[in-house]
């Protein structure tokens, strides 16, 4: 049996950002968004056709890329979720929830290369 990960240590390593690793990499962290995964990934690619421009899937990578670099981290994940929450519910000043959800951002896409 493989040993689990530390608290702050990533489940995956941070796949590559092709739609097949990332496809891969939702399918193992949060199969429940794989709905939209796929929704996403069809409409980036009907986009490019479309406009015949690359930026829609630039866009899409860029999305669920980071979206991956957050959820490999459950400590990560789990702060982001809070701090939308304290948005979402509208009971508290969300500026300080705002700027974490900022800095959670910007670390993922350091992470991922974005």
């Amino acid at each position: 049996m493989p040993a689990r990960p530390q608290a702050d240590e990533p489940l995956i390593p941070m796949p590559a950002l092709t739609p097949d690793a990332l496809r891969a990499a939702v399918e193992r962290l949060t199969p429940s968004r794989m709905p939209a995964f796929v929704r996403d990934l069809v409409e980036a690619t009907t986009s490019a056709q479309q406009v015949q421009s690359l930026a829609p899937l630039r866009t899409f990578v860029h999305t669920w890329g980071v979206f991956v670099a957050i959820q490999r981290h459950p400590s990560r994940a789990a702060r982001l979720r809070c701090l939308e929450e304290v948005v979402d519910s509208g009971k508290e000043d969300p500026l300080e929830a705002m700027a974490g959800i900022r800095e959670i951002h910007a670390a993922a896409e350091a992470e991922a290369g974005l």
